[in-house]
């Protein structure tokens, strides 16, 4: 039975872990930053010494593929994930994924074993959103579902310019985004949430992609003195968004549905101990497997927020920051990630973190 070099893959987990620890020693390495560089310069590197193609597309994705004589020309079968982080990040986030696929590629070359396709294993840009907004973006173009010029515009949180810092760190490739076609795409991946480990079960299939919401919210109250103006005479801003906040929890929490809402962030004008709000603003992140049920939240949530602006005497703005559909995967390539490997053949299931297949 073929085996996976287990010390080998946890030590480039743990050295690229190392990259971009702060004065705390959180990990921050942010899309196309100087940390983010010097991962990337890491994964390359390994890339290299594995005898692999290497190529860059100009939205920064990574990738190295090894294909031979007997299966040169055909779509390869994909494997890969992200190395960028969020902010005080796990060393596995993304990066297994990504340092898995080059495990298996070094793993069934030494092995002696020609694949029937090639195999390549990516790294996409952006994919965590946090400093680019949105998130998955590196895949998001290579897919086709946003524009490459609108991704290089984006305006990062530090006012950067994607396009500009790709070419900074020397990230910017040459190769148009989607030019090499899989045949199939697989992800290893930690589970993001609490569910395998508090049921003991160490590897899971995922079955479908969320669909995904994000809306920024502003409520426009009024700044009045704190002391001096009677609760019934407020426009309170900082009320009003309190209010959404409880009514998505309550409504997510009653329902018999996978649905989840989150608000992340959320910030006061004029931020003040002694002053009523005068504006919140606050995102909203909405998320269901099944389209119609996410159409369902957005409109309740449209709906709650019409209502507030009557009855609290505020005015509310609503701008959209990225919606996404839900995708079914493909039940094949489910239904094998199921299966146990009684032969030759890598087993996603040997390293140690609980992992699940495909992403978020």
């Amino acid at each position: 039975m073929i085996s996976i070099d287990a010390q080998r893959l946890l030590g480039r987990i743990r050295e690229l872990g190392a990259i971009g620890r702060d004065c705390d020693g959180r990990l921050v390495r942010l899309a196309a930053s100087d940390a983010d560089k010097l991962g990337r310069d890491c994964f390359v590197g390994w890339l290299n010494e594995a005898g692999l193609d290497v190529a860059v597309d100009r939205i920064g994705n990574i990738f190295g593929i090894w294909q031979t004589p007997e299966n040169a020309g055909l779509a390869p079968v994909m494997v890969g994930s992200h190395i960028d982080s969020v902010i005080d990040a796990g060393i596995y986030d993304g990066c297994y994924g990504v340092l898995a696929g080059l495990e298996v590629i070094q793993t069934l070359k030494a092995s002696g074993l020609v694949p029937s396709r090639p195999i390549a294993v990516a790294a996409f840009t952006n994919e965590e959103g946090v400093r680019f907004s949105p998130d998955m973006m590196g895949s998001l173009v290579y897919a086709g579902g946003v524009g490459l010029d609108d991704a290089l515009a984006a305006i990062g949180t530090d006012g950067s310019t994607l396009g500009e810092e790709l070419a900074r760190i020397g990230y910017a490739g040459d190769k148009e985004p989607g030019f090499l076609k899989p045949h199939a795409y697989v992800e290893l991946h930690i589970e993001q949430g609490p569910v395998l480990e508090r049921e003991g079960i160490p590897i899971a299939a995922v079955e479908n992609l969320q669909g995904i919401s994000w809306q920024r919210i502003t409520i426009d109250g009024d700044a009045n003195h704190a002391g001096t103006t009677p609760m019934s005479m407020r426009s309170d801003a900082g009320h009003a968004a309190a209010r959404v906040v409880t009514f998505l929890h309550d409504r997510a929490t009653a329902s018999n549905t996978p649905t989840v809402a989150t608000v992340g962030t959320m910030r006061f004008e004029p931020n003040a101990i002694n002053v009523i709000p005068s504006r919140a603003v606050f995102t909203i992140d909405l998320r269901d497997p099944f389209e119609h049920r996410l159409q369902t939240e957005e409109a309740a949530l449209a709906a709650y927020l019409e209502q507030l602006a009557t009855t609290l005497g505020v005015m509310v703005s609503v701008e959209r920051l990225a919606r996404f559909e839900p995708v079914i995967f493909d039940q094949h390539i489910v239904d094998g990630s199921k299966r146990p490997r009684k032969t030759g053949g890598w087993c996603p299931g040997a390293s140690p973190p609980a992992p699940a297949m495909m992403r978020r």
